[in-house]
């Protein structure tokens, strides 16, 4: 007899849930500004990735999830902007539908599985800044608060990451079928 976990069943439920609940126009419009801001920032924190996009100035790149997307285009500058509804030159798809599951691999530090079409040169870029480019919070609370509380909190920060990253390890490997390469099996 073949039994389900509740967090599968859970996932599920908010699957469907979410799939017939969409917010207004006008809060993913402010979102997706809201983003292009905080992601233009962090760019602004590196000038190797500024110079990297810049040299893609005027390419678009579509990033999807079931029926959200997200349209940006390199600026001359070297940032981002929202582009328009014209034909993306790379087009990013996340494949896993599941948001649980997306969270999980995310606190786990693995990246959801994405369906890459369009300019492989483009996305080689996309690729690198995704893998090269951090926001450096602590830096940022310093210039509110200070370097000693910005260090303090950091390190909380930090040290609630590592818990939280060892429960879902703990999790994961409790979870039926969550021995995919045998490592965590009986026999030593």
């Amino acid at each position: 007899m073949a039994t389900s976990s509740p967090f599968s069943s859970l996932a599920d439920a908010l699957g469907k849930l979410a799939e017939r609940i969409q917010p207004p126009d006008w809060l993913v419009d402010e979102s997706q500004h809201r983003l292009v801001l905080f992601l233009n920032h962090v760019l602004m924190q590196e000038p190797e990735a500024q110079a990297r996009l810049a040299r893609q100035k005027g390419r678009v790149v579509r990033a999807q999830w079931r029926g959200f997307s997200l349209q940006l285009a390199a600026t001359p500058a070297g940032l981002l902007e929202l582009a328009s509804s014209a034909k993306p030159d790379l087009l990013l798809t996340v494949t896993d539908e599941s948001p649980l599951s997306i969270a999980r691999e995310a606190l786990r530090g693995e990246r959801p599985a994405v369906r890459i079409e369009g300019d492989v040169q483009f996305a080689a870029e996309v690729n690198w800044l995704v893998d090269h480019v951090r926001w450096d919070a602590e830096e940022d609370l310093a210039r509110l608060i200070g370097d000693a509380p910005a260090h303090t909190l950091a390190s909380i920060g930090r040290g609630a990451r590592e818990a939280l990253h060892k429960f879902v390890a703990g999790v994961s490997a409790r979870a039926p079928g969550a021995a995919r390469d045998g490592s965590d099996q009986a026999g030593s």
